[in-house]
């Protein structure tokens, strides 16, 4: 059977615009006017048929066009006076992170969401829970805060919303190529760099993509990966799609996957902030690492862990929380609650309002922060 291999062709980028590459892969440009327009002034028609994407715009520049600004003086002045913009931005020393209140935030905070919303060409998010992501992400880059970011790539992103002829909406797939967008893939020496999270009876593993939102780096999770089967490689085909089984599992990866991704960067975080309910898993993972590494009882874990989470809601009604049923929690944390040292009844009245025991295991309430938290313990 032959084997077919596909190519990325692009055009060669003179010396004095590499400055447009670096930016093309820094958010920075998304709420910079100045560094829009320069890219537009590149090839206005081009620009708007990426769907204002610099990474893809520079892949297909024609290389006359390329050699042609390259030596336009007016051009080069744009671009000198938009870089040094941008390396003034991330060199800036007097920022409220390094010399404000913010400079007692030693340890990162880590900031867990499901989607996150920066700009069009970048389809990562539904609405209105993504833009405010994307827009806390600007923002912790302004003040320049000790802050990290973490979510799912999506290989097919939502949907492209499109109006037939009958008035009709039509929600038609992506299929991205993440060769076209401005992320990186990390990696350990020559190897991609993979975490593992344990789905039922198996291994499922996600390759770690970074995104750089100014001065703050997003961590995004990939499992569409060949170490895992071709179900698992679903997991993060499409946000919010699927059944109730395929939340779960992308609910995992976010919150437990999370917290691996972390730990495999190295990365301490002091905070862990959860933008909606998608990721409170992360909770039950930081207590489940106190239980085995530090060998605390599960309710000492549960107050180390609690003490350091914030929650955040975005869509206070019921259709915006997810809630899964008792069976379904026993066959993903049966076994989870027994490394817990915890009966999984016990485990599963965590996501309860403790007021009707029939009730679902809700996200949102296993996210409540810790005042919360204890109370329900005290009750």
């Amino acid at each position: 059977m032959p084997t077919f291999q596909t190519y990325n062709v692009t055009p060669t980028l003179p010396g004095t615009l590499e400055p447009l590459r670096e930016m093309s892969f820094n958010l920075w440009w998304t709420w910079e006017p100045s560094a829009r327009r320069l890219f537009r002034h590149l090839d206005p028609e081009l620009w708007n048929r990426t769907n204002h994407n610099p990474v893809r715009m520079l892949q297909l520049s024609r290389q006359s066009r390329l050699e042609e600004v390259s030596q336009d003086k007016a051009f080069l002045r744009e671009l000198k006076q938009v870089h040094d913009a941008f390396r003034n931005y991330l060199e800036r020393r007097e920022t409220y992170g390094k010399t404000g209140a913010g400079s007692a935030i030693k340890n990162p905070v880590a900031y867990f969401s499901a989607e996150f919303g920066f700009h069009e060409s970048i389809p990562n998010y539904s609405g209105g829970l993504g833009i405010l992501a994307g827009d806390h992400c600007k923002s912790a880059s302004d003040l320049d805060l000790n802050f990290v970011a973490i979510g799912l790539l999506y290989r097919h992103g939502y949907f492209k919303q499109e109006i037939d002829k009958d008035g009709a909406q039509q929600a038609i797939s992506l299929n991205q190529n993440f060769h076209h967008l401005p992320i990186r893939e990390m990696r350990r020496g020559d190897a991609k760099l993979l975490v593992s999270v344990p789905i039922l009876d198996r291994e499922v593993f996600a390759k770690i993509w970074q995104l750089q939102v100014g001065r703050v780096s997003l961590y995004l999770l990939d499992t569409d990966t060949p170490e895992n089967n071709a179900e698992d490689r679903l997991i993060t085909a499409e946000l919010y799609g699927g059944d109730l089984e395929m939340r779960m599992r992308q609910e995992i990866m976010l919150g437990i996957g999370g917290v691996k991704t972390l730990s495999a960067l190295g990365i301490e975080a002091e905070v862990f902030h959860m933008n909606e309910g998608h990721s409170a898993f992360l909770a039950l993972e930081r207590i489940r690492l106190s239980v085995v590494a530090k060998k605390l009882d599960f309710y000492s874990a549960l107050q180390v862990a609690a003490a350091a989470n914030v929650f955040t809601t975005h869509t206070p009604v019921p259709a915006g929380n997810d809630s899964f049923p008792r069976e379904m929690m026993k066959k993903y944390f049966g076994d989870f609650a027994r490394e817990l040292g915890i009966p999984f009844d016990e485990l599963f009245s965590f996501g309860q309002t403790r007021v009707d025991r029939s009730d679902p295991f809700s996200m949102t309430i296993l996210a409540l922060p810790a005042r919360e938290r204890r109370e329900q313990i005290a009750r």
